[in-house]
C-alpha cells in the first residue's frame, strides 16, 4: 500500500463474496493470518512469503477483521476499502483473502478459529503471527485456548525479538516450543506447538503508514 492513492469501496455485493472461507483441498497446510489490514503493506507479504516457504503452506489465508477488540477504531478504515487494499498488494497466488469474522460476527480470534475449524475439518492450520503481536498475546481472549487449538508460527519483526521471546505468553508456552530447523513439521503437530522464525524483516507498519499517509476512514474524509 506504501506510496498508493487510496483506492475506493468495492460493492457490497462484491464483498460478500469474501465472506466465505478460501476454496482448499482436504489435507492442504493452511496458515491463518488475521489483522486490521489497516492498511496492508510489504511487511504482511513478506510474513506470509516466510510463513508459506518455511512451513511448508499450501495456502495462506488473510482474514481481515472488522475490528481488532484491542485496537482504537477511529481511524479504521472501511472493511469494504481494506479488502480492496488487501487485493491489491497480496500478488502472491497463494496468499488468499477472507472477511470471514464479518460475515459470522465474531469479536475475537478464539471464536473464528473454532469457526473456521469446525467448517473446514480435516486440515492442517497454523495460526501466523508476528513477533509483535507475540509480544501481547497473553492480553487475547482466551490466549490459552488459541495455543490447544492449532500451532502457532511466530514471524520475527524488527524491535520485537527479545520482547516477543520475553513475553508473558512465551514464557508459559515455552516448554512447547519447536526448534525453527523443524518448522516444516509445525502443520501436522499436535496443539500446543509452536516456534520462532527468524528471516528478513519489514520496518512497515500500518500505524506508520496510516500517520505518514494520512489514511483515515472514508467517512471522515468527506467530513
Amino acid at each position: 500500500m506504501t506510496g498508493q492513492k487510496v483506492s475506493p469501496l468495492i460493492s457490497s455485493r462484491r464483498l460478500k463474496e469474501f465472506y466465505r472461507l478460501p476454496y482448499c483441498e482436504p489435507g492442504q497446510r493452511i496458515g491463518l493470518f488475521g489483522g486490521s489490514f489497516n492498511p496492508p503493506h510489504d511487511g504482511h507479504v513478506l510474513v506470509s512469503e516466510i510463513a508459506l516457504k518455511r512451513l511448508e503452506l499450501d495456502q495462506i489465508w488473510w482474514l481481515v477483521t472488522p475490528g481488532n477488540p484491542l485496537k482504537d477504531h477511529r481511524q479504521l478504515a472501511p472493511l469494504s476499502e481494506r479488502i480492496l487494499w488487501c487485493q491489491q498488494i497480496a500478488a502472491h497466488p497463494s496468499i488468499r483473502i477472507t472477511a470471514f469474522e464479518a460475515a459470522h460476527k465474531t469479536r475475537f480470534t478464539a471464536d473464528t478459529l473454532s469457526l473456521i475449524m469446525a467448517q473446514k475439518s480435516g486440515m492442517q492450520f497454523v495460526w501466523v503471527m508476528g513477533a509483535d503481536n507475540l509480544a501481547g498475546f497473553d492480553k487475547w481472549q482466551r490466549w490459552r485456548q488459541i495455543a490447544d487449538m492449532l500451532p502457532i508460527a511466530v514471524i520475527d519483526r524488527p524491535g520485537s525479538t527479545l520482547s516477543s521471546r520475553s513475553s508473558k505468553a512465551a514464557l508459559a508456552l515455552s516448554r512447547f516450543r519447536v526448534d525453527e530447523s523443524d518448522a516444516s513439521l509445525l502443520p501436522a503437530m499436535v496443539p500446543p506447538a509452536w516456534t520462532f522464525i527468524h528471516g528478513p524483516r519489514s520496518s512497515l507498519s500500518s500505524t506508520s503508514i496510516r500517520n505518514r499517509q494520512n489514511i483515515l476512514p472514508q467517512a471522515s474524509r468527506h467530513q
